[in-house]
């Protein structure tokens, strides 16, 4: 590993979501923000979605570490296949008998939902992956979005799914639940002058020396992985990796170069787009 070879005291591009390497990028501050007023709001059932790859898991992660703390939280990371099976997950987390008399657990959580308000306390279930929920899954939460007092919803729901889910929300069976979604966030790709922060934010917090990545490299990056947080770590990996495999001490336009035909997402460059970047004053 080229952790050593670079004075490094951590991998700076894993692509397992790390909290400890959070980046106060804006779009993904605008998606926690949004979701946390919804909240404050009492509303129910809010949304986050972006393209693969865009960091919604490590939104969620966020999310989970700023709620406030009159919050009980329900992760649920898996999709549910059947509205039943959402339903038996969520009572096994609010830690009912699921053995009782199914036809009764809606009226279950109910009561269980009413005495936690009572008690100053209130749900939010966190979905992941919700664009691989079942039509059956989806009413089912659109059903649950429904309890509610008087005043105020007992339940808070947060939708977190790809771009998939808002093409399913708009079939016509599913349009009850699309209208009950009060709060929208999407994850949008990181733009240029992010994309070179994101980088330079990771490689000194993984203890690197500034200027690892030049920032005519870290542009080029940005541009070969189109502001996707997932492809830039792996592109910046492989780089790290070709100069590595060389023993060189600082990453060059070939490894960049690399790193970009070696991964089948990337967009491949133009040699106009390596004269653009002024590669030969590097």
């Amino acid at each position: 590993m080229y952790l050593s070879h670079f004075e490094l005291h951590s991998a700076p591009f894993l692509l397992t979501p790390n909290t400890a390497l959070f980046h106060a990028l804006p779009t993904h501050l605008t998606a926690i923000d949004t979701v946390l007023a919804g909240l404050a709001m009492g509303d129910g059932i809010i949304q986050v979605s972006g393209e693969v790859g865009t960091g919604k898991t490590l939104v969620c992660r966020m999310l989970i570490n700023r709620l406030p703390a009159k919050f009980d939280l329900v992760y649920l990371p898996t999709p549910a296949q059947c509205g039943v099976t959402l339903q038996l997950a969520l009572a096994h987390e609010l830690g009912l008998n699921i053995d009782a008399d199914r036809h009764r657990l809606t009226i279950d959580i109910q009561d269980q939902l009413l005495q936690r308000k009572a008690n100053g306390r209130a749900v939010v279930v966190l979905i992941d992956e919700a664009q691989a929920l079942t039509d059956d899954a989806l009413e089912m939460i659109r059903l649950l979005g429904n309890l509610e007092t008087e005043s105020e919803k007992l339940l808070h729901i947060v939708l977190v799914g790809q771009p998939e889910l808002d093409q399913r929300l708009a079939h016509y069976q599913l349009r009850q639940l699309q209208q009950r979604i009060t709060l929208r966030a999407i994850l949008l790709p990181l733009t240029e002058a992010e994309a070179v922060a994101y980088i330079e934010h990771r490689v000194l917090f993984a203890g690197g020396k500034p200027g690892l990545f030049s920032v005519a490299q870290a542009r080029a990056i940005w541009f070969a992985s189109g502001g996707i947080p997932r492809l830039i770590n792996q592109l910046a990996h492989k780089a790290l990796l070709a100069a590595y495999s060389q023993q060189r001490q600082s990453v060059r336009q070939q490894d960049i170069k690399i790193a970009i035909a070696d991964t089948v997402a990337a967009r491949q460059s133009s040699r106009l787009w390596w004269r653009w970047l002024r590669w030969k004053y590097l």
